[in-house]
């Protein structure tokens, strides 16, 4: 498991540059999270992995409708690449799941088409450009602000996806030219872990009544 943070992310803005620079982090957590599909048999990007039924495929499904979201319809520039599914009537949790007739490759081009629409919004608004969420409070939000909660959100589902990984196969990394992990084989990382696990234990036993 490691971050999913941009700290060297790919990308030539500059700190003058507040846009570029936003854009790099977001662009940076994109490219993780479908990483994170890289080299898996199709079961294995489905598949739940925890009780709630958290799985690959769907969190990528899951941002491609934020991204449709927040930069499209907010901004009264609709995608028309993807279903809404949490503004309309769909069941619960409808975006985190992949249904059997939806292809791997139909949901990562979603994604790909929608944040290339995203990135025409952010590049033809200025940062102070307000939109409106839909409901009833059409709540305004600033570009800007837009920005940071979409950078937030994907590196969050970043870190679900570096986990998730880690259990089905047990790749780790933070990005595809850094993975940000110490150095050890396979043998050091049993070690480490049964380290902690006796940490763990001893410290249960010491607060145990």
């Amino acid at each position: 498991m490691s971050g999913s943070g941009a700290g060297t992310g790919s990308g030539t803005g500059t700190g003058t540059d507040a846009k570029a620079d936003l854009r790099i982090y977001l662009q940076d957590a994109r490219d993780v999270l479908l990483w994170k599909l890289e080299g898996l048999p199709e079961y294995d990007i489905r598949r739940p992995m925890t009780p709630t039924g958290t799985n690959l495929l769907g969190l990528v499904k899951h941002m491609t409708g934020a991204e449709a979201l927040y930069f499209g319809t907010v901004f009264g520039r609709p995608f028309a690449g993807t279903p809404l599914w949490f503004t309309g009537d769909a069941e619960p949790n409808a975006d985190l799941w992949a249904t059997a007739d939806e292809t791997r490759e139909q949901i990562v081009d979603g994604y790909r088409a929608a944040w290339a629409h995203a990135d025409a919004t952010i590049e033809a608004l200025p940062l102070d450009a307000v939109g409106r969420l839909p409901g009833g409070d059409r709540k305004e939000l600033t570009l800007h602000r837009i920005l940071v909660h979409m950078i937030a959100e994907t590196d969050r589902h970043a870190g679900h996806a570096d986990i998730l990984r880690e259990l089905a196969d047990g790749s780790v990394g933070q990005r595809v030219d850094g993975d940000n992990m110490a150095p050890g084989d396979a043998a050091w990382w049993e070690n480490h872990r049964s380290r902690l696990e006796r940490a763990a234990e001893d410290a249960a036993a010491r607060v145990r009544p």
